[in-house]
């Protein structure tokens, strides 16, 4: 299982992803979850690898606020958005 292998940054962009979208409220997040697991046989964690598929859940779920979403994943992060998972971000913003 890919989630026993991250690291301190991704832990730390994995749990801001989920601050976020908890706070946008548990029918949605519960939603993506259930999105990610059903199209892509994953969890949240699992999308490091394969970022576009956050991405693509998460626009269909929140759909005009996608762009919102992914401003509030950046200002939780914060200095945390170190070059290990500057990468990570870029694609979820492209």
């Amino acid at each position: 299982m890919m989630s026993s292998n991250l690291n301190q940054y991704e832990l730390a962009l994995f749990a801001c992803i989920e601050i976020v979208l908890m706070r946008r409220g548990n029918v949605n997040y519960n939603l993506v979850l259930a999105k990610l697991n059903a199209l892509y046989d994953c969890k949240i964690t699992d999308c490091y690898e394969q970022p576009e598929y956050l991405k693509t859940v998460l626009r269909e779920v929140y759909k005009e606020d996608y762009d919102s979403i992914i401003h509030e994943i950046r200002l939780e992060l914060g200095d945390l958005a170190v070059e290990e998972i500057n990468d990570f971000i870029q694609i979820l913003l492209k």
